[in-house]
């Protein structure tokens, strides 16, 4: 037998696997008539052999390839109908990339023909284009995944005390001076000495990485001079992004997360599994479309031809599908046991819960998920919300999942603007939003608490800006959210009044108190913490530049005391036994459970009439609680003024309290107070819109701090 006759191979593994001595090659497609293996030279540039795979079963195609070894280039040519009005897009003139790739080898480059239409059809998308497309796009390589990785449950982040930090890979070091120019925008960067010491002095335990899956720019934006820098138009699911990888090792990616994990924080990455960067039907043919369109998309039954777009991006990935479902599932599985990562921020999530009748708690996804051993105890993070008929879906994900939690964001927002009536849905926000997440017995831990991310304004923009300032993505500024909730204090942009910019800073330092303060799992935006601007612009997801960067040089002496305000704030949040608790706190029924009380500005218990009040806008928050194994009681006493002048707040007459110990008055220049910091009980003087944090002293504990 010759050593390169194509023999019948095993349905499983689906991809390319190498045994030791071939490559078994597997690739599922329900409705093709025929596959062809198409196999490259080592850079991907010509064509060197073909092989139809011999054997189809249980609709996988396969064959087994002796002697061929890791580092094998190649790809897949799929015919079958073209019948887009059946829902059939094959078309073999277009070099279609394995779903199950694992290592890409060259660049995907924009041409007229990875479309499987010809271009001067009348109706658009009814006549096959005959033109091949494999000079212009990327190729697989057969790799060998290297041992699984064995994450010990003693070493992951309990969700109380997590503490994300969202960034972008390449934009965090792109402009770091002490970091090598060759690693900068890299995994290599961001596991580097220096940016792993600044992320771990923060404060913060996870890392959340917008989208590092191999993606691609869209067409329109690449005919406007920019890219798709968030990332979220994947190509290849298995594979890094190319450009991350500072020498092209797939394997920099888990040595990253190796290093994370040696410094004492996770990896969360997010992951788009909604829609695919082959868009509408209007979009180029790249992999699935050709492999097997009707069933990995969900189409209008009507007629199929055209795509049901619950994600606004083109088409909607066709989550009731088993195989679609276990082609996301193994995914993930190769994320957490070959890459090492530690959980996933899933993108329009409603999206992997829709059945045919609906989204569905129940779906096949989220049920597949409760019961994978390898995914137990992963953190699993939702975008509530797609654009489908009921795609808003806060507070309806399964037990174990998080998710982003906008209407905490939207209401810390508008509190701190000073709108008037948003007191008692902000005291429900700041407590873990039990209104939304008890009902199915969850937890506080079930709700990302966060002000501002990747989309929308920056935190100093937010209190610098009333109106987006998009211009540059070349829409006309009609792109990005309309209503933001932000305020500019008298003045839109940059400015140098000394009062509206005191203001501003003292409101990022209330935003960030509060969301760090909050019951529930905190996210805080990169850049957040030295005050980064996009100048205005709240959708800057085409900006690959300065604008979106990360500025390491010359941080002002302003962003350099936010940053340790921040600090501070996570230092406090973990020695505070309130902030880490991961139970609502109700009714005590005896005096050893957490207790919660409200005061209004007199010093009197907040009364159902003074929650009615339409423009209270100050209240402080009691909580007591007793701290595990030591019996002691924990009192703090958070006060939140949203007002525009400076109030006196009479403290609450509390038995057995001597004095107050102040740990943060975000009125006071740093937020950050001297050493000699206790204050008598009494009566408290509030600066305009700040917010202030009080530990209470017994008289004993007051008397020693005095002596």
């Amino acid at each position: 037998m010759s050593a390169d006759t194509m023999l019948v191979g095993l349905p499983y593994p689906l991809g390319a696997t190498w045994d030791g001595d071939g490559v078994n090659f597997a690739l599922f497609s329900e409705h093709a008539t025929r596959v062809e293996l198409c196999l490259y030279s080592a850079d991907g540039t010509h064509e060197i052999k073909r092989y139809d795979l011999p054997d189809v079963s249980n609709h996988v195609w396969n064959g087994y390839l002796p002697k061929a070894q890791p580092g094998a280039v190649y790809g897949y040519r799929v015919h079958g109908p073209y019948q887009p009005h059946l829902g059939h897009r094959f078309n073999p003139n277009k070099l279609l990339l394995d779903p199950y790739a694992k290592a890409l080898v060259g660049a995907f480059a924009w041409s007229d023909t990875h479309f499987g239409f010809e271009n001067d059809d009348a109706d658009k998308d009814t006549l096959l284009d005959s033109r091949d497309n494999q000079n212009f796009m990327p190729k697989c390589k057969v790799v060998v995944d290297p041992q699984a990785l064995q994450v010990s449950a003693t070493n992951r982040i309990t969700k109380p005390r997590s503490v994300i930090y969202e960034t972008h890979l390449k934009g965090f070091t792109m402009l770091h001076p002490d970091i090598p120019e060759k690693d900068r925008g890299t995994f290599a960067g961001l596991s580097h000495p220096q940016s792993l010491a600044y992320l771990k002095s923060l404060g913060v335990t996870s890392i959340e990485l917008l989208p590092v899956q191999s993606f691609i720019n869209e067409s329109f934006l690449v005919n406007k001079g920019l890219s798709n820098y968030w990332g979220y138009n994947t190509l290849s699911f298995f594979t890094p992004h190319q450009s991350y990888l500072s020498g092209g090792d797939i394997l920099e990616c888990r040595r990253t997360i190796e290093s994370i994990h040696d410094a004492g924080m996770e990896v969360i990455l997010d992951v788009v599994f909604n829609h695919t960067a082959e868009g509408s039907r209007l979009g180029p043919t790249l992999s699935f479309r050709g492999i097997d369109n009707l069933s990995y998309y969900r189409l209008q039954a009507e007629d199929k031809r055209f795509y049901i777009n619950d994600t606004g991006c083109g088409n909607t990935v066709n989550m009731s599908h088993p195989r679609v479902v276990q082609f996301v599932m193994d995914c993930l599985r190769y994320w957490v046991t070959v890459m090492g990562v530690d959980g996933f921020r899933f993108d329009l999530a409603p999206v992997l819960g829709r059945e045919k009748h609906g989204y569905d708690q129940g779906s096949g996804f989220f049920d597949a998920l409760l019961q994978d051993p390898v995914l137990a105890g992963i953190k699993f993070i939702a975008e509530p919300w797609d654009i489908g008929p009921g795609g808003y879906q806060l507070g309806n994900f399964p037990a174990g999942w998080s998710e982003w939690n906008d209407r905490y964001r939207d209401t810390v927002r508008r509190f701190w603007r000073g709108d008037p009536g948003v007191l008692p849905e902000f005291a429900r926000r700041i407590h873990g939003s039990s209104d939304i997440f008890e009902h199915s017995g969850r937890r506080p831990s079930s709700s990302i608490n966060f002000v501002t991310s990747h989309d929308g304004f920056t935190l100093a923009d937010l209190v610098s800006y009333r109106e987006r300032h998009n211009l540059a993505n070349g829409e006309d500024n009609r792109d990005g959210h309309h209503e933001n909730y932000s305020d500019n204090f008298g003045v839109e942009g940059e400015t140098d009044d000394p009062g509206v910019y005191i203001l501003r800073r003292r409101q990022q330092r209330n935003i960030l108190a509060t969301t760090l303060l909050s019951q529930g799992i905190p996210m805080i935006l990169s850049g957040d913490e030295v005050g980064r601007t996009q100048q205005g612009n709240n959708n800057a997801y085409c900006q690959d530049n300065e604008l979106n960067w990360f500025h390491w040089d010359n941080l002002t002496e302003a962003a350099e005391q936010q940053k340790e305000f921040v600090r501070h704030l996570l230092t406090l949040r973990s020695q505070l036994h309130i902030y880490t608790l991961d139970e609502y706190i109700h009714e005590p029924q005896n005096t050893s459970e957490p207790n919660m009380e409200w005061y209004s500005a007199s010093g009197q218990l907040m009364q159902a009439s003074n929650w009615g009040e339409h423009h209270t806008q100050t209240v402080g928050s009691l909580s007591t609680c007793y701290i595990p194994d030591t019996g002691q009681q924990e009192r703090l006493l958070m006060i939140f003024h949203a007002g525009r002048d400076d109030i006196t707040f009479m403290l609450p007459e509390l038995p057995g309290i001597g004095h107050w110990e102040l740990l943060f008055d975000t009125g006071l220049a740093t937020g950050i107070p001297e050493p000699d910091n206790s204050t008598a009980a009494g009566q408290l003087q509030l600066f305009s819109c700040s917010s202030v944090l009080l530990r209470a002293r017994t008289d004993a504990a007051a008397d020693s701090l005095n002596s």
